[in-house]
C-alpha cells in the first residue's frame, strides 16, 4: 500500500441510533466532540437517525420517522391532490 494517503484520525467510534438507542462500535474517521462509555471504555459518539437496525428495509416493519414535522408539512401542502 502507499505511504501518506490514508486518514491520521482512522479510530474506533460508536455508531448510535437515536429512533431505538442501539449502539455498535466500528472504525471511522468521522469528526465529533460527543463521547460515551461503551463496554467499558471511552469513544467518540456518532448519532444517526436511522440504522440498519430501525429501517424498515432491514426490519421488515413499516414504521414512519418523522422528524421535524416533516411528514406533517408534505400532508397539508398536498392533501388537495390527494381527493
Amino acid at each position: 500500500m502507499k505511504n501518506g494517503i490514508h486518514p491520521e484520525n482512522y479510530r474506533l467510534v460508536v455508531f448510535k441510533d437515536m429512533s431505538n438507542d442501539e449502539m455498535f462500535l466500528c472504525k471511522s474517521t468521522a469528526d465529533t466532540k460527543d463521547t460515551i462509555d461503551y463496554e467499558g471504555s471511552t469513544y467518540p459518539l456518532i448519532k444517526m437517525e436511522i440504522s440498519s437496525t430501525s429501517h424498515p428495509f432491514y426490519t421488515g416493519k413499516v414504521k414512519l420517522v418523522d422528524t421535524a414535522g416533516r411528514v406533517d408539512k408534505f400532508m397539508n401542502k398536498y392533501k388537495k391532490f390527494a381527493k
